[in-house]
């Protein structure tokens, strides 16, 4: 039985939370499956309340779906507000987005998780433009945490990153870079979740399964219109690798897709930067180098040059 009466609900994360202003929008908490209503809309996040939800480590809240654009003109004008320093904003954008993202890959309406991502990564490409500092500022955020959706999200972030610093300036370009950073991975909601979630390495049956999913995420796309072939292109092509052994097509050099070519580094960056549960993660510097020094046949090597501007510029 429906406890919620059909109500839909969406989730947010606490940092995005402004302390001492006033929502537009009701919250909820989660308490065995009932959302339960916490703060009126027109009420505001005092200081205290935040600090202690973070106290507790409870940093999830829940808004009706009916108010998400309450939720997003709310994020968008914290974004928009000079009280805020760079890094804040980076934090406020980055923490409403993973909420956002999460959905993107649980659900099941596969166009409408398509359609949400134009407003995430139109967010992202409108800060970067506007804040010189933003690509440092986010990607010193990055969690490090491969979850599916945060790893996406981190992929996306320095893609978009990586992107700029290639030459890629026109909006429309950045959005089809980060729409297809986002969603590289789409695919594996075909592969089975035990494969998915296996600690340690896969047998040959389910290293085979897993080798599919940039066809099943090309085979996704490919059922709805307006897909834009940048998008198509990173999912279908960010196992490729420049000297021609990659997966599912053994494309090599210029036969791969420019976009693509970004997202097969920044992904795999990603992954040796990021904690699993079966190995530690490298340092920066570390998987730098060893993607210079051993994998470095994989990738295009301007785009391997770039990504080093990119990263110890931060430092």
């Amino acid at each position: 039985m429906d406890q919620n009466g059909g109500q839909k609900y969406f989730k947010i994360r606490l940092a995005s939370m402004h302390p001492n202003r006033k929502v537009a929008f009701d919250v909820f908490i989660l308490i065995n499956g009932r959302y339960v209503l916490y703060m009126r809309s027109g009420a505001t996040f005092e200081g205290e309340k935040l600090e202690h939800f973070k106290s507790k480590r409870a940093d999830v809240f829940f808004v009706k779906e009916e108010d998400r654009a309450a939720y997003k003109t709310y994020i968008r004008d914290r974004i928009g507000d000079d009280e805020h320093s760079p890094e804040e904003k980076a934090l406020i954008l980055k923490e409403s987005s993973f909420s956002l993202v999460e959905e993107l890959f649980e659900n099941p309406k596969i166009d409408q998780a398509l359609e949400e991502s134009k407003s995430v990564i139109s967010n992202f490409v409108d800060f970067i433009d506007a804040e010189p500092t933003a690509v440092a500022n986010l990607i010193g955020l990055s969690s490090h945490d491969f979850y599916t959706y945060n790893h996406s999200l981190d992929v996306a972030v320095y893609s978009l990153g990586l992107a700029l610093k290639a030459g890629y300036k026109n909006k429309n370009d950045l959005m089809e870079i980060g729409r297809g950073a986002l969603f590289h991975d789409v695919g594996k909601r075909k592969v089975s979740v035990e494969i998915i979630c296996k600690k340690g390495g896969l047998d040959d049956n389910e290293w085979a399964q897993m080798k599919r999913h940039p066809l099943y995420g090309l085979q996704i796309l490919n059922e709805f219109q307006g897909i834009p072939d940048g998008v198509k292109a990173c999912v279908f092509e960010h196992h490729e690798n420049h000297i021609g052994n990659g997966y599912p097509q053994g494309l090599k050099g210029s036969e791969i897709h420019p976009m693509a070519r970004i997202v097969a580094l920044t992904d795999t960056y990603d992954a040796l930067t990021t904690k699993r549960s079966y190995n530690d993660p490298m340092s920066p510097s570390d998987a730098l180098t060893l993607m210079k020094e051993k994998l470095a046949g994989r990738f295009d090597p301007d785009l391997l040059k770039a990504m080093y501007s990119v990263l110890f510029k931060l430092k």
